[in-house]
């Protein structure tokens, strides 16, 4: 016997990712590598592999796919894991590609 489905709470769908990304945490810091681990059309979810993501962040992927760069915003936590909205496209100087 199967349980019912949890009714979704989303806006949008989630897709699973596993991409490489950067986070740039603040002028002259510098960037460090998460993963990204699913993407909807707001935003991601992402491993940080054990540092403290801020609270507002450039993230910035490898390759080409769904999900973007831009400034994203914390929305959750659970341990290394932290879902983010997208915020704007808009980066701050210094954000380079991977």
């Amino acid at each position: 016997m199967s349980l019912p489905k949890a009714e979704e709470k989303r806006g949008a769908p989630r897709y699973p990712l596993e991409r490489l990304a950067k986070i740039q945490i603040g002028q002259g810091n510098q960037a460090r590598y998460c993963l990204t681990t699913d993407v909807s059309n707001g935003g991601v979810r992402i491993n940080s592999f054990g540092f403290d993501v801020p609270d507002e962040f450039v993230l910035v992927l490898s390759g080409d796919g769904p999900a973007r760069d831009g400034t994203y915003r914390v929305t959750w936590r659970l341990g290394q894991d932290v879902g983010a909205k997208f915020v704007s496209r808009e980066t701050r100087q210094g954000a380079q590609s991977i």
